[in-house]
């Protein structure tokens, strides 16, 4: 039995003004979302990326060609009804960031831990005046609570689009410090991504390339990289 699959249903999909933000019409029906809410985004930017990709569709709708769409249908669904305890688990990562937990040992992957995340800590701390805590090891260091306090509060102040966007930088790394360095512009996407992948290419270049460990990497890239899309499509970018 061959599998259903929505069919195409519009001709066009177009972008217009819904009070203080956007919304896109296909042949002038407003998109709603899997809960039914009306699909109101903030910034003309990601309205126009919306329509772009329900215009690209074929005769039959692939929703993992959209995920633009899906984005902002979690941010309306999922993240804005609870933004709170979203911005809360996000923020518990300052107390155990990937940047924090280093290697004893071998004496190159602690000089490129070193070389690497010591330069967005410290950036971190400066901008925010809220410095972490290196340790060695995994188990967890107890951070300084003023620290863990505006670390708390920068990620609330995020709104709910840009939250959802940020949740998948935070969780995906490992680290609040690189997506806040994402989102500031401190650093790119891809020195982000390669920051967070020291220790996985470092025993890489020991051990050489397990097929199936690269292509769930690969995946991890790539969402990686759409959640720092969809963050500045947030802003207006």
């Amino acid at each position: 039995m061959s599998e259903w699959a929505a069919k195409r249903f519009w001709d066009k999909a177009e972008v217009s003004e819904a009070g203080a933000g956007f919304q896109v019409t296909l042949d002038a029906r407003p998109l709603r979302t899997p809960f039914k809410s009306a699909l109101i985004l903030p910034t003309r930017a990601m309205a126009r990326a919306v329509a772009g990709e329900w215009g690209a569709q074929g005769e039959q709708v692939d929703p993992l060609s959209m995920p633009v769409t899906r984005s902002a249908n979690s941010a309306i669904d999922k993240v804005a009804p609870q933004h709170a305890a979203v911005a809360a688990m996000l923020a518990g990562y300052a107390e155990t960031d990937l940047l924090c937990h280093r290697a004893g040992t071998p004496e190159g992957l602690v000089q490129r831990q070193t070389k690497g995340w010591d330069p967005v800590l410290d950036w971190a701390a400066r901008i925010y005046h809220a410095p972490l805590i290196p340790t060695e090891g995994v188990l967890p260091v107890g951070q300084p609570e003023d620290s863990l306090t505006i670390y708390g509060n920068a990620v609330s102040e995020l709104r709910p689009f840009s939250l959802t966007g940020f949740h998948d930088l935070v969780t995906l790394s490992g680290s609040l410090i690189l997506a806040l360095a994402v989102h500031k512009g401190q650093i790119t996407v891809q020195e982000a991504w390669s920051l967070s992948r020291i220790d996985e290419s470092w025993q890489i270049e020991q051990w050489g390339k397990d097929d199936e460990a690269t292509e769930f990497a690969a995946r991890k890239k790539d969402e990686f990289f759409h959640a720092a899309r969809f963050l500045k499509l947030s802003d207006g970018a």
